[in-house]
């Protein structure tokens, strides 16, 4: 529980210096602010890269600790057969012939027998058994001392494990730390004034719509994707649309600009620094459609889509069982997502992180299942990731894809195996999420079949209508009752 409480300590350091990000890049500057005296020697950027390396260092001392061990060490096998001896052997007549003529072979027999007993081999454990009692007459009483010390030792490892797994869940955060920290340094070095040209070309049709330009810096980031920060007012009183200047911008720049989000709507009579953003090439339009299971006033089902920085991002959550207990458990899965991926961590290590609160949290027995879809706006890549998730389709024309999962849902075990891939998608493509609780409703064997044929016989429609005709077509299969809870999320995909 330390560890976690350590990484949410970090976590909350690595939210701050996005805040103050944010503020340098859109707030009121001073006059030598506005200068932006950005270099590749500048002391903050300097500070920030110093952070970064301070917590890889703290996280290359975590990944130095010892690793996970599956078997008892020689060490620990010896000292379980020294305690057996001198609690079963120390008063008995015959402890100088048994440990004495007979002191190699009992000891080999010895740590075969706990091998035996770690690999779960109760015949050998018997055998070993059965040739001990031909020359000692507690035989029977010694090896259930060996097995209760074994156990003990076998419970220490098993602890053991799991503050290592612990400690390697905080590496990991805390590297990915380390790396958003460095792209934070980066792109304050990244931001310079604009081309005299260029700036000069802005201010000038913007002085036409009665906009006043003070600054421009522009950075190009990941692909080439133009981004600007103008720092403008309008004047004699008037107010400009930012959607107007996003206008004279893609005109200037011969792409498509727009506002980035969260960014001002209005450009009034004080000067503000407003974010552009090269638009997106693909736009999504979802629906949902929910039914909770049969005496059951909540769902234990939970979602969210979200889009920013040219992501479209879908996750959903099938927390265990149903009723309130299921919803808070998949509430508090989307949540932490959701938190994460907004911070700049890719998505297998958010799904991580929230593995790891989930099997820390310690309760016998609560699970979730993980489901995320993001869709690159830019490019029409979707990657997907599953943990114990049902199906996810795809829907292009006249033929429907179908991406299963076989990994174990999160808060199981701390080592988890999620399931990646990646797909193309192109305008007009339907993307389609659902909890088991939709395919299990549907004949045993055949659930990915059934789904496909459902999903190709509904018709081209809204997202919306789409997701309630296949939950409305699936309750056919079940006498149109819920026996567990069903979610089905539809997306859209569609060029701009």
């Amino acid at each position: 529980m330390q560890e976690w409480m350590i990484a949410m300590f970090v976590i909350s350091i690595v939210l701050i210096f996005r805040d103050m990000a944010k503020t340098i890049l859109t707030g009121r500057k001073s006059k030598k602010e506005d200068e932006f005296p950005l270099r590749e020697n500048h002391p903050q950027k300097e500070k920030v890269e110093r952070y970064a390396a301070s917590f890889q260092k703290l996280a290359d001392t975590f990944y130095g600790m010892p690793y996970w061990k599956e078997y008892l060490s020689a060490g620990q096998v010896e000292q379980i057969l020294r305690d057996a001896g001198e609690c079963m052997c120390s008063q008995c007549y015959h402890r100088e012939i048994c440990w004495g003529k007979q002191k190699d072979s009992l000891y080999r027999g010895g740590e075969v027998m706990i091998r035996a007993l770690e690999e779960g081999d109760e015949e050998k454990v018997d055998q070993i058994r059965a040739e001990w009692a031909e020359f000692c007459g507690k035989s029977v009483q010694y090896l259930e001392t060996v097995r209760e010390r074994f156990q003990k030792e076998r419970q220490n490892l098993i602890w053991g494990n799991r503050m290592i797994e612990s400690r390697l869940a905080v590496a990991q955060q805390l590297t990915e730390i380390s790396g958003i920290m460095e792209r934070v340094a980066r792109d304050l070095y990244d931001i310079a004034p604009a081309e005299p040209e260029f700036q000069e070309a802005v201010r000038k049709a913007l002085k036409k719509r009665h906009v006043l330009l003070k600054h421009l810096w522009v950075m190009d980031k990941v692909e080439g994707r133009r981004q600007m920060f103008l720092d403008m007012r309008a004047r004699s009183g008037q107010c400009v649309s930012v959607t107007e200047v996003s206008q004279i911008l893609s005109g200037i720049c011969e792409c498509a600009m727009t506002s980035a989000q969260d960014s001002r709507c209005i450009v009034n009579g004080e000067y503000h620094t407003v974010h552009f953003v090269e638009d997106v090439s693909y736009q999504v339009i979802y629906g949902a459609a929910r039914l909770t299971r049969e005496e059951e006033k909540v769902s234990g089902d939970n979602y969210i889509c979200r889009q920013e920085e040219g992501k479209f991002v879908m996750c959903l959550s099938d927390g265990m069982g149903s009723g309130m207990d299921a919803c808070r458990e998949s509430e508090i899965v989307v949540e932490l997502l959701e938190q994460f991926l907004e911070s700049g961590f890719s998505q297998e290590t958010a799904a991580r992180m929230v593995n790891s609160a989930l099997v820390l949290k310690g309760e016998e027995g609560m699970f979730s299942t993980v489901d995320i879809c993001a869709l690159d706006l830019y490019t029409g890549i979707c990657n997907f990731l599953k943990a114990g998730a049902a199906s996810t389709f795809i829907k292009r024309d006249h033929w429907v894809e179908a991406i299963s999962s076989e990994s174990l849902a999160a808060g199981l075990m701390q080592q988890i195996d999620f399931d990646t891939s990646s797909r193309k998608l192109y305008h007009g493509d339907y993307l389609i999420m659902m909890t088991d609780g939709v395919l299990d409703a549907l004949p045993a064997d055949r659930e990915e079949e059934t789904m496909k044929e459902i999903i190709m016989d509904i018709p081209d429609e809204t997202p919306r209508e789409v997701s309630r005709g296949i939950l409305e077509r699936v309750l056919g299969y079940s006498d149109y009752r819920a026996r567990d809870d069903m979610t089905v999320l539809v997306a859209s995909v569609l060029r701009k």
